[in-house]
């Protein structure tokens, strides 16, 4: 394992010589160690700092291993603690690992074992550190203040969504394909009471009826040909959590009628099942379409439409909030030029103006993919025009009839003002971008500056 010397392990032991002997062995192996003669003075020294491990006799006269595992347990549970014992001694060891060490060693110990224990336990200890990690960063990145837009749409969705996130009420998010309604949902999760508990999300529009059934409910053993096993359902996996059904507006009328009865009397029942089963889970709900007209139609049920409409949250499609079209780019930019290890500056004035100005049938998602295939594509470090695709570049270019179009030649005019109109009528087209200007006439800026200079308008 590399860095051992980070690591700081407690050795503890009242037989002296074979305490010294430890704590000489493990050191060689590059670990910091610190000894205590007793439980007593273990327990004062776990309160004083955090060992990554501690080592400990299971028979010490003053506190035995027991009592000190219990006390440091208590104090702070995330210390691995390897208790050793005699042979004769195992019971205490099988009490020892239900009071929460993390494995026992046997007396004479074998010290290539030992070895390998010590190594698992640190590995083991740091994976928890990292899955805490994980959990935190995946937290923070559904807080509100990561919702990216500036617009006076998000704004409020926003505002919105901070007072429904702690409240226990269904919400129904609606929105075109691709706006972003399932990272709301996760928002609404993740800064709620049942943070620490599941969220479950499913797209019913991706089952079949039968298959959804079984999937949100679960199904007994032999329920069915393939049955094999009794299965649990998404809605007791997402018990104490959250569940988010995306695309519920797909459901059948017989797939409706039984989420109906979950959210009125929060009880399931298994496919090929007769015990009703309590739920204690809050959900969410997304559709691309507009329900209250499905509801006159006589496509969804009415009833069903006013349980999940207790709050509504609107997602924007991205054409009505153009102002956080350049939030998104950059915050998209930045993801894939790390994903992809390459050194992306920013977009071209042009490229950004294309991207402002293009409808966005797809919305966020469509960007989202816009922008991984512009860093994918990308040679140099502005993203430009040539890496957008053809349908974002073309409804642009038919409505501007100055981009990229060649400039006039006069004939026998010298060759210096031919070159002195061309820098100037191309730097005015770019709005005064020299970066831009360099880029389309095919030179470099420092030769661009020289020739700016020389024209007296550098």
């Amino acid at each position: 394992m590399s860095n051992k010397n980070i690591f700081h392990i407690l050795v503890v032991d009242d037989d002296f010589s074979h305490l010294k002997m430890l704590k000489t062995i493990i050191k060689s192996w590059g670990y910091n160690t610190v000894e205590a003669e007793d439980g007593t003075k273990a327990v004062e020294l776990v309160r004083e700092r955090p060992y990554d491990l501690i080592i400990m006799d299971i028979r010490m006269a003053e506190m035995s291993g027991i009592e000190a595992l219990k006390q440091i347990k208590g104090y702070n549970p995330a210390i691995p603690i390897l208790i050793m014992t005699a042979y004769s001694s195992v019971d205490s060891a099988v009490e020892a690992l239900k009071s929460g060490a993390y494995d026992y060693l046997t007396k004479p110990l074998d010290f290539d074992v030992l070895k390998l224990t010590i190594e698992r336990a640190l590995e083991h200890s740091a994976l928890k550190a990292e899955n805490k990690y994980l959990k935190d960063k995946i937290s923070a990145d559904y807080e509100l203040t990561n919702i990216i837009g500036k617009s006076k749409a998000m704004k409020e969705m926003v505002d919105m969504l901070a007072m429904i996130a702690p409240s226990e009420a269904t919400a129904l998010i609606t929105g075109e394909s691709g706006t972003g309604k399932e990272l709301i949902a996760k928002s609404i999760h993740h800064n709620s009471n049942r943070k620490n508990h599941q969220l479950v999300i499913v797209n019913c529009a991706a089952l079949t009826e039968t298959l959804l059934e079984s999937e949100l409910f679960g199904h007994e053993k032999g329920a069915f040909t393939g049955a094999e096993k009794l299965r649990e359902g998404r809605f007791m996996q997402a018990n104490m959590g959250t569940i988010f059904l995306d695309e519920i507006g797909e459901t059948s009328a017989t797939m409706q009628a039984k989420l109906l009865r979950v959210i009125q009397e929060r009880e399931i029942q298994r496919v090929g099942g007769n015990d009703t089963l309590k739920v204690d889970v809050r959900i969410l709900a997304a559709t691309n379409k507009n329900l209250k007209n499905e509801v006159e139609r006589g496509n969804f049920r009415e009833d069903l439409y006013y349980r999940l409409n207790v709050v509504t949250l609107d997602v924007p499609p991205l054409r009505e909030r153009r102002e956080d079209v350049p939030l998104l780019a950059h915050h998209f930019l930045k993801k894939f030029a790390e994903k992809n290890r390459k050194e992306v500056k920013d977009f071209s004035p042009l490229a950004m103006d294309m991207l402002i100005k293009y409808e966005w049938p797809g919305n966020v998602r469509e960007l989202e993919n816009t922008i991984e295939r512009a860093v994918i594509l990308l040679i140099g470090d502005h993203i430009t025009e040539k890496e957008l695709p053809s349908n974002i570049i073309e409804p642009y270019s038919d409505n501007r009839d100055w981009i990229e179009r060649p400039l006039p030649v006069t004939p026998n005019r010298p060759l210096e003002d031919i070159e002195r109109e061309a820098i100037l009528a191309t730097l005015e087209a770019t709005g005064g971008n020299k970066s831009e200007t360099a880029r389309r006439l095919k030179i470099n800026r420092k030769t661009l500056h020289k020739k700016l200079k020389d024209y007296g308008v550098d």
